[in-house]
């Protein structure tokens, strides 16, 4: 890096915050403010009732409740495969994220192991959607402090992500391409994705992150609006079960990729002796809004290392697996060709009668862009879950924002939420 960042006993934390909150006396004279649920800043659904006494912040009650979609219950009405179409839309930023972590649970429950293609392929794409994740969180947190040219850097980029989205499955916001056991159907072109993917890690998305550093990393507005804001120690993180880049920036080295490794994160996950993708977690210790941006930056470098490992090595075969047991539509050649394959087809398709869950509980998580992102699956045998329940970082990370917030400044607080990216639909479920 051509700039050094300034140590946590380097920067001039905000005294005035910590004598406030040590010496300060209910004078009586408070009021009361309310914080959306409709306001640009927010960038969702959400309200926080914020009691102030003149420009500093006392205490504030955040509030959810306002996009409850009842995503949760659709997962008892849903098969295993529809419901990939409702997890997308929990984090929107990021949906390919979501799929893939759904089905991963699915198939942890099924005890179905997917083939190497198909870990590949979900593995890049699990990348992608990190990438365009963190793109929306950074330029968002540029814009919010008045940077609308950060914004613009991260946007163009998402713009050639949904691209991509568009051509493997057809849709560029919702790509619900996972399906149990494999893909909605392979690559059109796998030469093609190549060169969409080495384009975009080569030479588009590097010009537009070394842009974003340059415009904020030394910009001393932003450094004096993120430095020292919003700061929360690392036992405090642990405490509240914080994860993904809210605790890694506080000092809490946990990665679902390196503690419970999946996909192409485990060793051996071709099996034939292939070694895990090599790849390095971001932690700092400041544990403030700098922090949770500058973790953010690192770990989009960190996906297109990860790509890079894998793009031209993507296995040959089939991206879906039917050796253990008919849980996979059938290749349409066999649906057109035998009685079995159409049977099977029907079955799945029509009747639902093709599942044959265990009657089990299973709870699976990954590393999604905003931490750890589990689902826990009750099945009673039938052809959809009894029980689908969500743990989204989202709603785990926001329970924090009173504790960051109260004694700073009103304006403290657009910064302090944009670090946290909060996505509406993860709160409400």
């Amino acid at each position: 890096m051509p700039y050094t960042i300034k140590p946590i006993d380097a920067i001039e934390l905000d005294d005035e915050r910590v004598d406030y909150l040590k010496d300060h006396v209910d004078t009586g004279d408070r009021w009361v403010l309310n914080f959306g649920p409709q306001h640009p800043a927010t960038h969702t659904t959400l309200r926080l009732v914020m009691e102030l006494d003149g420009e500093r912040v006392v205490r504030v009650t955040p509030h959810i409740g306002y996009l409850h979609s009842g995503f949760e219950k659709l997962g008892e009405h849903h098969d295993y495969n529809q419901y990939v179409c409702t997890v997308s839309r929990m984090n929107y930023v990021s949906p390919i994220c979501n799929d893939i972590a759904w089905h991963g649970a699915v198939e942890k429950l099924f005890g179905i192991e997917i083939t190497p293609r198909c870990k590949v392929l979900r593995t890049i794409m699990h990348e992608i959607g990190r990438i365009q994740d963190h793109l929306l969180c950074v330029g968002a947190a540029a814009l919010d402090l008045g940077a609308f040219t950060g914004f613009l850097y991260g946007f163009n980029q998402r713009e050639r992500i949904n691209d991509i989205c568009d051509y493997i499955c057809g849709q560029r916001f919702h790509p619900d391409w996972t399906r149990v056991g494999g893909l909605m159907h392979d690559l059109p072109d796998e030469s093609t994705f190549k060169t969409l993917i080495k384009r975009f890690i080569n030479e588009e998305l590097p010009p537009a992150l070394d842009d974003i550093e340059t415009l904020l990393n030394r910009n001393r507005i932003f450094l004096d609006r993120t430095q020292g804001i919003g700061a929360i120690s690392k036992e405090d993180a642990i405490a509240w079960s914080l994860s993904g880049p809210v605790a890694r920036s506080a000092g809490v080295r946990r990665d679902v990729r390196k503690d419970d490794p999946y996909l192409c994160f485990a060793d051996n996950w071709d099996g034939q002796g292939a070694e895990a993708v090599k790849f390095k977690v971001a932690v700092m210790s400041q544990g403030d809004v700098f922090s949770r941006y500058y973790v953010r930056l690192f770990e989009m470098r960190q996906s297109v290392e990860i790509i890079r490992q894998l793009i031209d090595n993507i296995p040959g075969g089939s991206v879906d697996t039917y050796a253990d047991g008919k849980f996979v539509k059938p290749d349409k050649s066999q649906v057109y060709g035998s009685i079995e394959g159409l049977i099977q087809h029907f079955e799945l398709v029509m009747t639902n009668r093709g599942w044959k869950a265990p009657v089990a509980e299973v709870y699976s998580c990954q590393e999604t862009p905003n931490g750890e992102l589990g689902y826990y699956i009750v099945a009673d045998g039938g052809p959809r879950a009894w029980r689908a329940r969500t743990r989204p970082p989202s709603f785990i990370n926001y329970q924090t924002f009173s504790k960051m917030l109260e004694g700073h400044l009103l304006s403290d607080s657009v910064a302090i939420l944009g670090s946290l990216n909060i996505i509406a639909a993860e709160l409400d479920r």
